[in-house]
């Protein structure tokens, strides 16, 4: 009876896997992954699942994927200490970090200028509520749809604007300044087009 329950159990997570796979649906920055590179003044280490980015000498690194995205969900566990300047850039055109040239959602508690701290998109929104994430873990849920740009900080809507600038990039995470932030669990699903 135990062979045939483990069976059926290894059936379930294969097809869990498969149709997570056909939805589009992956893990990012995983450790010793070839769809990603470091670049930057920062050091990147894992230790189990956990990437942890630490700024070398007030510089700024970031982790890029290989590959562009358009239309997706990204969600990610992340926690910053109370001295770094992090963030989630999505549809980055070039492979480069910019608030300009990519939508980043900011992981800043204690930005001095509070108009674009965590949860909010630089240049673009401010957060429409603040959620302290500093020294412990917290979610990041980013989706984008076409125009439509929508972020959740531990299940809070912080941002939600309208933009054509950027339709289409790679996706980093960066490490600033200062301090450390840990990421786990970057998990992005594609959105197909209905």
């Amino acid at each position: 009876m135990k062979k045939r329950s483990y069976y059926i159990l290894g059936l379930f997570v294969f097809l869990l896997a498969s149709c997570s796979e056909k939805n589009g649906g992956n893990v990012l920055f995983q450790e010793n992954g070839t769809d990603w590179s470091k670049k930057g003044e920062a050091s990147w280490t894992f230790d189990g699942n956990e990437l942890t980015g630490s700024p070398i000498a007030g510089g700024t690194g970031f982790v890029m994927t290989h590959e562009s995205y358009s239309d997706f969900e990204l969600q990610l566990e992340f926690m910053p200490d109370d001295k770094v300047n992090s963030g989630v850039f999505v549809r980055c055109r070039d492979y480069e970090i910019s608030n300009t040239d990519c939508y980043e959602f900011n992981i800043w508690d204690r930005n001095p200028n509070q108009t674009y701290r965590t949860g909010g998109i630089v240049t673009r929104a401010s957060p429409m509520a603040q959620v302290e994430t500093n020294n412990k873990w917290s979610t990041y849920r980013i989706k984008c749809e076409k125009n439509h740009i929508r972020a959740w900080v531990d299940g809070i809507l912080t941002a939600d604007i309208e933009n054509d600038e950027l339709v289409e990039g790679y996706i980093g995470l960066q490490a600033a300044d200062s301090g450390q932030v840990k990421f786990r669990n970057v998990k992005l699903m594609a959105l197909g087009s209905e």
